[in-house]
Order: structure tokens, then C-alpha cells, then sequence
């Protein structure tokens, strides 16, 4: 099977940012009228795609990225599914909630052997820093 090039990396990063602009998700306030939790989750989900997928790290090379930025629940998310199975049952599952965007992990894959590197990229990446240290 042949694997997305730059280009489709670059529209998937393009409808992430989209998606999350177009979010109900939205207060008044610091950061451009965007909740807290959106503005982590779009710091995540941006750092997620580049070091698990744009980066094709083999770790995550069975899985798919789908992004709820624009969640109506006030927790937007991003899902790893199986690979071409959109529909699929989520493996994982990163969202953020609250006033202060609190992110969690969640899912079958935080009990296997990715769990911790899973949480300590995310928590590095919901700190701020989009760096891929630690990734593959």
C-alpha cells in the first residue's frame, strides 16, 4: 500500500487547524476567544500527526489518525483507529476538558507496550513543547 506523501501530510495538518477554527468550542477570554482545551488539543494533535504519522514512525504505522477538534461535547479530541478502518473501535483516544484544558489518554493501547511513551508525549507535547524527543 502506498503511504500518504508531504502533500497529503500537509492537508491533513491544514484540515486539523481548519477543523479546530471552526469549533462551537468557543469563550471568550485569553487565546483568541478559544477554550483552553481546544488550544491544548490543537498543540497536541498538530505534534501528534508530525512525530507519529508525518515522521512515519513504525510504532504507530498500524493506525489511523482521526481528529475531533471540533467536538460539540467541550472535549475535542483526536482517535487513533485501526488502519483503514475509520469506523473501527478507538484504540486511543487524547482529549482535553475544563477550564485549564486538562488532556488525558485513554484506550487498549495505553495498556500495551506504547503506554508510557504515549503519556509522556503527551504530556510533553500539552506542556507546550512540540517536540519529537522521545518519539521513534
Amino acid at each position: 500500500m502506498r503511504r500518504p506523501g508531504p502533500l497529503a501530510a500537509a492537508a491533513l495538518l491544514a484540515a486539523i487547524v481548519l477543523a479546530a477554527c471552526q469549533s462551537d468550542d468557543v469563550r471568550p477570554g485569553p487565546g483568541g476567544g478559544k477554550s483552553a482545551a481546544l488550544r491544548t488539543m490543537e498543540q497536541v494533535a498538530i505534534a501528534a500527526h508530525k512525530c507519529w504519522f508525518a515522521a512515519k514512525d513504525p510504532a504507530f504505522r498500524d493506525y489511523s489518525f482521526a481528529n475531533e477538534l471540533n467536538s460539540f461535547s467541550g472535549k475535542p479530541r483526536f482517535l487513533l483507529v485501526p488502519k483503514r478502518n475509520f469506523s473501527g473501535r478507538p484504540l486511543l483516544v487524547v482529549q482535553a476538558e475544563g477550564p485549564a484544558g486538562r488532556v488525558s489518554a485513554f484506550g487498549p493501547l495505553m495498556d500495551g507496550p506504547l503506554g508510557a511513551r504515549i503519556s509522556a508525549d503527551v504530556g510533553r507535547w500539552s506542556a507546550g513543547d512540540g517536540d519529537c524527543a522521545g518519539s521513534a
